[in-house]
């Protein structure tokens, strides 16, 4: 894989993590009911609303990816999401770092590793 390919995965990555925290800071800062006319408001909230145009954005982003880079070795790249919201979220949201999820982040990025490593056989 290329690094101009790996970096487009990075940064549909970057913003899909930060869709997510938009998300949740917006959700902190409200109550969730279930009525249609509160979910609506809900949607169209600063945070909400900008999350979900990071995501449209992230989309559009992963369909060029996926002209370009196989899926098995794009969609694994992408699981450093993963490391990016367990960190992110301890030091953003001050949520727990237990040992275990570390251990978790270093397992998923032995994984991305050695998929990258592998030969392409396409």
């Amino acid at each position: 894989m290329s690094l101009v390919n790996f970096v487009l995965i990075l940064l549909n990555t970057v913003i899909l993590v930060a869709g997510q925290f938009l998300w949740k800071y917006g959700m902190m800062k409200t109550t969730l009911k279930l009525d249609p006319l509160s979910i609506i408001k809900i949607l169209f909230s600063p945070f909400i609303f900008s999350g979900l145009v990071m995501y449209g954005f992230a989309t559009i982003l992963w369909l060029f990816i996926l002209s370009r880079v196989p899926l098995s070795v794009a969609y694994p790249v992408q699981s450093i999401a993963y490391v990016l919201a367990v960190f992110g979220a301890y030091f953003v949201f001050h949520e727990p770092l237990s040992s275990t999820k570390i251990i978790g982040v270093i397992l998923i990025i032995l994984g991305v590793s050695l998929i990258g490593i592998s030969p392409n056989t396409q």
